[in-house]
């Protein structure tokens, strides 16, 4: 196969698509605008430049190609370090953290999609070649190229996608009210307030919601305090928060009922919407590093007994 091009351009253009398909920018404006996105557009252009030129070296038998993919890979555990430097840079600055696990999945997920670009641009230069290899006009080429590239697109978009609160748990209102200075939630006591200001705040603008996890597994996963900072940084960002810095009693607290593994969340939001709260809670990522198994290490031990 003399001309490459065939092969290198249709591969890139595919790991690019790969990559802006997977940059989203919401409400929490990360990657920001417009810094991080062209930082994250060009990783993925050499990303997708690297997978696309892997093949044609072999094949012309420039074997230091590996050690370029090798050096590449290093240089994309950098993106995982610089990503989780800036965040923690400017996690004193947020009146509710993300906290460490939270910045830690971030980080992970951007060098897992530097990956997918190199995958993608890969897989759609081994089709062409393929194609190509089968005698295809040049056309029928390109055409298996991009749908391969597709494909390979849709199955690793599924396979890094996260699963969130509402596919582990249960969310809805709770009550909240006071027992002398203790202020509580369907029973779990939440903290000690004093004063009468704070609780009349509390009384009326508090919101809060009932976590019940749906199996053991989800229990264990919703223990984790870095899964509950998330989910407290989450709604935070959604509905805003009556809290300026140096008052810890506005403060987003979760606790947790250790009898049955139910999580109760307050917080005294800057807009009181308790629909839009649910669902901030319910599309939480559960983080990887929070995720518990322990019901399914149980049974995998009983089977090997």
């Amino acid at each position: 196969m003399e001309n490459y091009g065939v092969v290198i351009l249709p591969s890139l253009l595919m790991g690019l698509l790969a990559r802006l398909y997977m940059i989203r920018i919401d409400h929490r404006q990360y990657p920001s605008y417009p810094q991080g996105l062209l930082s994250h557009l060009t990783l993925g252009v050499i990303a997708a430049g690297l997978g696309s030129v892997a093949l044609p070296a072999l094949l012309s038998k420039e074997y230091s190609a590996v050690t370029f993919l090798a050096l590449a890979a290093q240089q994309f555990r950098d993106v995982r370090s610089m990503e989780r430097q800036s965040l923690d840079n400017i996690e004193p600055t947020e009146l509710v953290p993300r906290g460490t696990a939270y910045i830690e999945d971030i980080a992970k997920a951007f060098e897992a999609r530097n990956y997918m670009v190199i995958i993608t641009a890969l897989m759609t230069s081994i089709a062409i070649y393929f194609a190509h290899w089968m005698k295809q006009p040049r056309f029928v080429q390109i055409m298996v190229g991009i749908v391969v590239g597709l494909l390979v697109i849709v199955f690793l978009k599924g396979m890094l996608k996260r699963q969130s609160v509402a596919e582990i748990a249960e969310v809805r209102i709770g009550k909240i009210y006071f027992e002398g200075p203790l202020l509580m939630v369907n029973g779990i006591v939440i903290m000690n307030i004093g004063l009468k200001s704070t609780k009349k705040i509390y009384e009326e603008k508090g919101v809060a919601v009932e976590i019940v996890p749906k199996n053991v597994d989800a229990k264990a996963t919703l223990a984790n305090t870095g899964q509950r900072q998330a989910i407290q940084h989450n709604v935070a960002v959604h509905l805003g928060i009556q809290k300026d810095v140096d008052e810890p009693e506005f403060t987003p607290i979760a606790r947790r009922n250790a009898q049955d593994g139910t999580i109760i969340m307050v917080i005294v939001p800057t807009e009181v919407d308790r629909e839009l709260l649910v669902a901030a809670v319910e599309g939480t990522p559960v983080l990887e590093t929070a995720k518990r198994k322990p019901f399914k290490a149980k049974g995998t031990q009983m089977n090997r007994s």
